[in-house]
């Protein structure tokens, strides 16, 4: 590198367990080939005492910190803070984080559409307990915590197969119907423009049989729970089929993914995918999260150092502007092409964001809301979840403009959550466990 070329500072604000898991020693060398250099910020000090920085990149929540953000974005109008508070915010809230899909419009896709889940908020027990509530439900259904800020409580998620068990949830959920989808499930990692797409093990498919012989629910933990004797099981993974399923068409995700940047003004996210098995060109987007886990997708550092590349060296306008406003909000920003529609014309858009706010801080208003217990958000006919247990990863990298590359090797990988089953998970291979086999589930 040429002495005199200019050197890009990047502040970071990560949790502990973010900053180790994300600023690696790799990222950083290679970042540094490139001229930039990652620097911690000491969050014990005043942000605007720090620096200079041409980068704030954080992933801290509070009042405080939002205010520092914005003295330090006036005071340093030409520095990028990635992302904006009130944008991230927004992925809090299970409901709003997937209203945006809903209001998606892109290119027409002749062998593929898309859209949101059937599901349904309930509030109180009182709501929960009436079946009038959620009778618009087909069982089996995913109970999901309102909020979805990454804590423990927003991960602990249970598959509920009849009314019984939805006496043991605690509400504010969310209700989601289940959609077979063949135990895979898509994550698309976002960086900017950078878009990968990996697969996943999940959920294994209910049929109408099984259903008949489950009872109550089953709750789920995140893989740090996971015995070694799931994590081994290779017999279940292998009746998967993973390397066998078939990629979402790559323009759709694509069109999703630069449709999702620019709707919710964010540009580190993920999204999961999963592809309705009933109808097999229905794809249906079950989840988005903000800073993902990236160092978890092959070859981050070099996507992650080119992506920081291009926008401090003002590659992409329509990012920098973006990134170099704080408060920015976007506007329409969800149509991206000529030919364009919308992705679930009948879906019920009963949730947005306000000033009011409910048990956990984040802001609602019920529009057109049926009952005061519940809201419904879905889109008509499908009825999707999923809980991934992924063990194999196959990935394939394109930048959305230029051609695809594409990384055919599989790798192993230590992933996300599956059944916490005290006997070995051999169970699943028959079928689920049935009634006189629940006393071996963790409730």
């Amino acid at each position: 590198m040429a002495g005199s070329e200019k050197r890009f500072s990047i502040g970071y604000a990560l949790a502990p367990k973010k900053q180790q898991s994300f600023i690696q020693l790799s990222l950083i060398n290679l970042a540094k080939e490139r001229g930039i250099d990652f620097i911690k910020i000491d969050v014990d000090r005043r942000l605007i005492d720090q620096g200079p920085f041409d980068c704030v990149l954080h992933k801290l929540y509070g009042d405080d910190w939002k205010n520092q953000l914005k003295e330090f974005s006036l005071r340093n109008p030409n520095a990028l803070i990635m992302d904006p508070p009130e944008a991230i915010e927004r992925l809090h809230n299970r409901i709003s984080m997937l209203q945006v899909v809903s209001e998606l419009k892109i290119s027409e896709e002749k062998d593929a559409t898309f859209g949101i889940p059937k599901q349904i908020v309930i509030y109180d027990t009182k709501t929960l307990s009436d079946p009038c509530s959620w009778e618009g439900l087909k069982f089996p259904v995913i109970a999901k915590p309102l909020v979805a800020d990454g804590s423990a409580k927003s991960h602990k998620m249970s598959l509920v197969f009849n009314r019984d068990g939805m006496s043991k949830l605690k509400p504010p959920i969310v209700l989601q119907e289940f959609v077979n989808h063949g135990g895979v499930i898509f994550k698309v990692y976002v960086a900017g423009e950078y878009v990968q797409c990996v697969k996943r093990k999940s959920l294994p498919d209910v049929t109408e049989e099984k259903l008949g012989s489950l009872e109550g629910s089953l709750t789920f933990s995140q893989i740090s729970n996971l015995t070694a004797n799931e994590k081994s099981d290779d017999k279940y993974y292998k009746m998967m089929h993973l390397e066998d399923a078939e990629m979402p068409p790559q323009n759709l995700i694509t069109e999703i993914a630069r449709g999702l940047r620019k709707a919710m003004n964010l540009h580190l996210f993920n999204f999961d995918v999963i592809r309705d098995s009933s109808v097999g060109n229905r794809y249906l987007i079950i989840d988005i999260n903000y800073f993902p886990g990236y160092a978890k997708m092959p070859h981050y550092e070099t996507i992650l150092t080119n992506f920081f590349w291009d926008i401090l060296h003002k590659k992409d306008s329509v990012i920098v502007d973006d990134l170099m406003n704080v408060d920015n909000k976007s506007d329409d920003s969800g149509k991206i092409s000529k030919r364009r529609r919308s992705c679930d014309d009948g879906t019920k858009k009963c949730v947005t964001n306000t000033g009011s706010e409910d048990g956990d801080g984040h802001a609602l208003e019920n529009r057109n809301i049926p009952d005061k217990g519940h809201v419904v958000l879905d889109d008509q006919s499908i009825r999707p979840d999923f809980i991934e247990t992924p063990k194999i990863q196959l990935s394939m990298l394109f930048y959305i403009g230029y051609p695809v590359i594409d990384y055919p090797n599989i790798l192993k990988f230590r992933a996300p959550s599956i059944i916490r089953f005290n006997a070995n998970m051999a169970r699943l291979q028959t079928g689920w466990p049935r009634k006189e086999n629940n006393q071996g589930l963790h409730h």
